[in-house]
């Protein structure tokens, strides 16, 4: 069954955002035009669009790395001013220190926030065992492979207990077997503790894994159309794709997402 959402102050709201940026030789880009977006607490949600679009953009100005050129953004109903230490980031590419070794790396946000050595080290084993490392705590990234890595980088922000998460293609660098089972493994992670943005190419990963889709229009974006994926939780991503009502969500969402594409 889906889990309820909470009815409350929304986890993030952006209000009628834009955002340009104005390159050395004094052009100026629009990304973002007059974009709105709210994400209920616990909820999943997936943003999917052209290239270049600014689906990126919209993770920074959450984070509070971009201000919005105009409009506001505001994170658990008070607006955006500076680093929120309740939000985690997953990127593209590992933020993993190459000098330390998997259990050290776990650690890290723990011991930052001030948790003695012998705790955080607990918590990181523990963490560690839930993605399936715990015999690879004494080894260094280097040793491991793509999909490991990536299981260290969930790991690490997990720890952090973040109440928002935001995540930049953490998958696409990964085979698509691999691809698979990390997307089972966020869901089995996530399950509703947190509000996720997932910022995705693929329009199926996004299908599976979110409780709506928004669909962003070629540059400069704005919000084209939000999808509601009424598919039932817990999911398997690699069985739910056979299900009729994702094929045909799948079907709609890539109507309207392809004469974005076209346009890009």
């Amino acid at each position: 069954m889906n889990q309820p959402l909470s009815r409350g102050t929304p986890a993030i709201e952006l209000r009628n955002v834009s955002c340009r940026f104005i390159s050395p030789d004094g052009k100026a880009t629009v990304a973002l035009r007059d974009f709105s977006m709210s994400v209920a607490r616990g909820e999943f949600v997936a943003i999917v669009g052209p290239t270049g679009c600014g689906k990126s953009t919209t993770l920074s100005m959450i984070t509070g790395l971009l201000k919005p050129t105009t409009g506001e953004v505001r994170v658990m109903g008070a607006p955006v001013d500076g680093i929120d230490p309740r939000i985690g980031f997953v990127f593209q590419a590992d933020a993993v220190f190459p000098w330390r070794s998997v259990l050290d790396n776990v650690a890290a946000g723990p011991l930052y926030r001030g948790r003695s050595k012998s705790a955080a080290h607990d918590e990181a084993n523990e963490w560690l065992r839930r993605v399936g490392l715990e015999k690879f705590g004494k080894h260094y990234p280097h040793q491991l492979s793509g999909g490991m890595r990536k299981r260290v980088a969930l790991a690490q922000t997990f720890i952090n207990k973040p109440e928002i998460l935001l995540m930049d293609e953490p998958f696409s660098a990964l085979d698509m077997q691999t691809r698979t089972l990390m997307q089972d493994e966020l869901l089995q992670l996530w399950s509703g503790t947190g509000s996720v943005v997932f910022v995705t190419h693929d329009l199926e990963e996004a299908i599976a894994l979110a409780d709506r889709v928004f669909v962003l229009t070629a540059r400069p974006a704005t919000l084209k159309k939000v999808y509601e994926i009424d598919l039932p939780r817990p999911r398997v991503t690699s069985e739910v794709r056979y299900d009729p009502r994702f094929i045909e969500i799948s079907r709609d969402i890539w109507h309207d997402l392809r004469e974005e594409v076209q346009i890009g």
